[in-house]
């Protein structure tokens, strides 16, 4: 793997655990929050830019496409007043910053929270604890 290609796949995991913290602190999962800060802090993220994963639309910490990236999965777990989630437009913003597989990707990345969420809520894991362990 070339230089290039390393340095976007390290950009692209931490773009992947960036929507999985927020996605944990949308639906107010303390576990998924937990796991995905400790992924990011392994991965060597700033504390500046976990900690205001809530708060990144003012933040200064964020590129183009991670925040195209936080509005996609804002959109895709926030119920909206006039029933559309993910507009042309925000659509139109992420693909000018992720090529077509990259894009791809992540739409399954967010679609993958969407599984793991009604599991993190319903049987409210505790972080820290083996998945294998009693959840409560």
């Amino acid at each position: 793997m070339g230089r290039s290609h390393f340095s976007v796949a390290i950009r692209q995991r931490s773009t992947i655990s960036l929507v999985q913290l927020r996605a944990g602190q949308i639906v107010g999962s303390t576990y998924l929050t937990v796991l995905h800060t400790g992924f990011l802090r392994k991965a060597g993220e700033s504390e500046e830019r976990i900690t205001s994963v809530a708060s990144w639309q003012d933040s200064p910490y964020f590129t183009g496409a991670e925040r195209a990236a936080l509005a996609l999965v804002e959109t895709v777990l926030q119920p909206s007043a006039d029933g559309e989630r993910v507009s042309g437009v925000l659509y139109a913003q992420a693909a000018e910053h992720y090529e077509p597989k990259a894009l791809a990707t992540l739409m399954f990345v967010i679609g993958q929270v969407n599984f793991f969420v009604p599991v993190a809520l319903i049987a409210k894991p505790v972080p820290g604890r083996s998945f294998t362990a009693p959840w409560k």
